[in-house]
């Protein structure tokens, strides 16, 4: 098989191509590294590339393959890792200059599982500065291109996972979501996104940037692939306070079940409040499909979405102004200008407004779960733009002008205040064919209810199979 070949087959396809000695995991590796020497001098997907530790590790899958013993569908899979996930003797910058020369003694909790798991790790993946930010342009790195249109932003904080995964440069990456930072990129990218149940995923080696919001989730191309490695990285681990110690399904078990019967919510509320007419199209087309496949898709009404914005802003600025108050203090001029601005704002936030919000993040997360005793889930868009130009401060919609850096969040945030299981799945594409994005929420801990709906949406839309032009 050429490069090419090779960099489209999802994580699932090459599993079994592996198992049947087809494929090699060294060609494998070898491809996507040639693909990312091949691109990234457009894309800027990585900040870090590992290429002979990644043909170590190929070489110790084939040799199980050959044996016979592989480790499961992810042994030999080239896979790449945000760039704040700590990789033993490998730098992780979190996309700072502060942090540039940091090389952790220890591996991230996911990480651990990966390599156990056998996948193969190319690569540190490009973020958002410090993961403060929804676009992934990097005062330090450059800006993370998208592989759509390369005058696109990727989204953020994990924008170079979103575009290492639509690229081909990667067949998975995991990016961290704390307002929105796996589902946007995801959506921007044209590929899916999962951020998992609050404390389903160990944070454990993972640099925080809101210790009650973080989450750590898969990004990859097709929902299956989301199901396999959640399979590898979800469950309990002391390590992390916050991890929840509760049995963990097979994602993939069950997938092709299909959605007949299932009953699902729109909340017109809130989510269709400010959006694009193309992404409001795509959505209200992809609720059709669902209903076609046999759901049962009716108008919901939240009227609390709305505090979603001031509650998450809040408790994440608040606890990003603790995690870096050292650096405030004593290396905020190499800090880049956006992320020191929301850096020394957050510092003012009084403690009494962070216990507010706390308070009502909790009333907030009960209201959302009576609406879900009566839905198995919800969907909605996953951004209310489409991926706009680098240069582009401010977009347009609806004939009001506003901050893209504003925007990008707005509607991935409610599911982090609340902490439910949501996936980002394409629903489409603009008329400059960039990707669109809904999201499709489940109960808490219901991430294989989520994963099976959007796997049955993404089987009969077939948006999945479109590849971008790089």
């Amino acid at each position: 098989m050429s490069v090419a070949e090779l960099c489209r087959l999802s994580i699932s396809e090459a599993a079994r191509l592996i198992s049947s000695r087809a494929v090699s995991p060294v060609d494998l590796a070898q491809a996507h590294l040639d693909r990312i020497e091949q691109t990234d001098g457009r894309l800027n997907s990585f900040i870090t590339v590992t290429s002979d530790a990644a043909l170590e590790a190929a070489r110790a899958a084939e040799s199980r393959a050959v044996s016979g013993s592989l480790r499961g569908p992810l042994d030999g899979i080239p896979i790449g890792l945000k760039d704040l996930y700590y990789t033993k003797g490998v730098r992780t910058t979190i996309g700072s200059k502060i942090l540039s020369g940091f090389v952790p003694d220890t591996d991230a909790a996911v990480t651990e599982r990966f390599e156990q798991a056998g996948a193969v790790l190319v690569g540190k993946l490009q973020m958002h500065e410090f993961a403060i930010g929804p676009t992934s342009i990097n005062p330090h790195y450059g800006p993370a291109r998208n592989p759509w249109g390369l005058d696109r932003i990727t989204g953020g904080s994990s924008g170079g996972s979103g575009s290492a995964v639509a690229s081909g440069q990667v067949m998975g990456a995991l990016g961290s979501d704390t307002g929105g930072s796996v589902r946007i990129p995801a959506a921007l990218c044209g590929i899916v996104g999962l951020k998992p149940t609050f404390g389903r995923v160990s944070r454990y080696g993972v640099y925080p940037l809101s210790w009650s919001l973080d989450t750590v989730g898969p990004m990859t191309r097709t929902v299956g692939d989301a199901a396999l490695v959640m399979n590898v990285i979800a469950g309990h681990d002391p390590r992390d306070p916050w991890s929840v110690d509760r049995p963990v399904e097979d994602y993939a078990e069950g997938i092709d079940d299909g959605v007949a019967g299932l009953r699902i919510g729109i909340p017109r509320e809130y989510f269709f409040d400010l959006l694009d007419a193309e992404v409001r199209q795509a959505v209200e087309e992809s609720a059709r499909v669902l209903e076609r496949l046999g759901a049962n898709v009716e108008e919901v009404s939240i009227p609390i979405l709305e505090r979603s914005l001031s509650i998450s802003g809040t408790i994440m600025l608040a606890e990003a102004a603790a995690v870096h108050a050292a650096h405030l203090r004593s290396r905020a001029a190499d800090m880049g200008g956006d992320v020191r601005l929301r850096l020394e704002s957050a510092a003012l936030i009084p403690a009494i407004d962070y216990v507010a919000a706390q308070q009502a993040r909790r009333l907030f997360s009960r209201g959302v779960a009576r609406v879900m005793d009566d839905f198995d889930l919800l969907i909605a868009p996953t951004t209310p733009i489409c991926a706009p130009p680098i240069d582009e401060k401010a977009v347009t919609i609806d004939g009001a002008t506003e901050a893209a850096a504003a925007v990008l969040p707005r509607l991935t945030r409610p599911f982090n205040v609340c902490g439910l299981p949501t996936v980002s799945v394409p629903c489409g594409f603009t008329s400059d064919g960039m990707p669109i994005g809904l999201q499709i929420a489940g109960r808490a801990f219901a991430e294989a209810a989520a994963l099976r709906a959007a796997h049955a949406y993404e089987q009969a839309a077939g948006w999945h199979e479109r590849r971008p032009p790089i």
